[in-house]
């Protein structure tokens, strides 16, 4: 496949309405990879060379070919929490499912069904764990107090595999749906483009002379949500955490200062790496929240170079991301592009979403 020529001069489409349904396309459910290949690293790639305006398809394990010494990956570190809590109350089946952390006791919660979890509402979990829901918000989340002598492990006991709901029947352990390299806990849905990553792989890249990286971005359930809004601009971004230590920024500063290329693992790894990037100080260190919203005629990148991602839902923000980083590359009407990639990987049998394949844009 031939992508449209690159562009001498990238020009963004300031002032052009981009409406969601740009962004749909169709897929059907045989496409959804409802469990993860064995080994990971034996999943499809579709590499995207912008510079030769060309697509081929590898193994996922080939992209150690297409790194560079010198190079610099950048994965996220965070770790996926069992988020997802089905109980027994007075006989009828209820559900919480865990957002965010807000205090060492507090969390802000998904509810099923929303009548029962009022305020003032006090239950308990398991043998336990004493719960009363302290606040409810205007969309409809809580905020729940969780008391017990020995929290986080007690919730990890009562909670199950937060799997996204397009994948059925999936046999996928908790471990499958977490990354090798996953340290701190906080996310409610995986960093997926990291779960094609092998322990084995990873030390081909450090042999190979590429630098490897890690950030901190703890997913929330809002990433893998469709648009709503008609107009993309109107679309409120959901807000996540995210932490790079002062002695990443270094390593990468020195690394942007020397021209190498900065490849993000994963839209999770590029919301960090745009968010902290001054375009004066360069990278900055601190941790924070960040709502960083990326589409093609919105967005001028600031400097990350390469993106390994996954194939992702229709009319997401997630898919919108990847158009405007081909627009970054200077590939012209991006979003068509995109689009006429998914529509190629359909036709070689890609597998789609969170346990599918991936792409290597570059």
């Amino acid at each position: 496949m031939l992508l449209r020529p690159v562009r001498k001069k990238l020009k963004l489409l300031i002032g052009k309405k981009m409406r969601t349904e740009d962004f749909n396309y169709d897929l059907p459910e045989s496409f959804i990879a409802n469990d993860p290949v064995v080994p990971r690293d034996s999943s499809k790639l579709m590499l995207v060379d912008t510079s030769l305006t060309k697509v081929f398809h590898h193994q996922f394990s080939d992209i150690k070919n297409y790194l560079r010494p010198g190079d610099v990956l950048v994965l996220n570190r965070s770790r996926v929490i069992p988020a997802r809590i089905v109980f027994d109350l007075d006989g009828n089946e209820r559900e919480i499912f865990l957002l965010r952390k807000i205090s060492s006791d507090v969390y802000q919660v998904l509810v099923r069904p929303g009548r029962v979890f009022k305020i003032g509402f006090t239950f308990v979990l398991g043998d336990n764990v004493n719960c009363s829901v302290e606040k409810v918000l205007e969309d409809g989340t809580r905020h729940i107090k969780f008391l017990s002598d020995n929290l986080e492990a007690d919730l990890e006991d009562l909670g199950e595999v937060p799997l996204p709901p397009y994948i059925k029947g999936s046999k996928a352990s908790f471990d499958q749906y977490q990354t090798v390299y996953a340290q701190e806990k906080g996310s409610v849905a995986a960093p997926t483009a990291g779960l094609h990553f092998t322990k084995s792989l990873l030390d081909d890249f450090t042999s190979k002379g590429v630098q490897v990286e890690e950030v901190l971005l703890h997913v929330g359930r809002g990433t893998f949500l469709p648009v709503s809004s008609e107009d993309i601009s109107d679309h409120l971004m959901h807000s996540e955490f995210y932490t790079m230590s002062s002695e990443v920024a270094d390593r990468l500063n020195a690394a942007v200062s020397e021209g190498r290329r900065i490849i993000a693992v994963g839209t999770t790894s590029v919301r960090v790496l745009e968010s902290v990037y001054d375009s004066n100080e360069g990278f900055v260190a601190g941790s924070g929240e960040t709502d960083i919203f990326i589409y093609p005629g919105n967005y001028k990148w600031k400097v990350v170079n390469g993106l390994v991602t996954n194939f992702h839902l229709p009319k997401s923000s997630l898919i919108m991301l990847v158009a405007s980083f081909l627009e970054s590359k200077g590939v012209e009407n991006s979003v068509e592009r995109i689009l006429e990639m998914y529509e190629l990987a359909k036709s070689e049998d890609y597998r789609f979403y969170s346990f599918g394949d991936a792409m290597f844009i570059f």
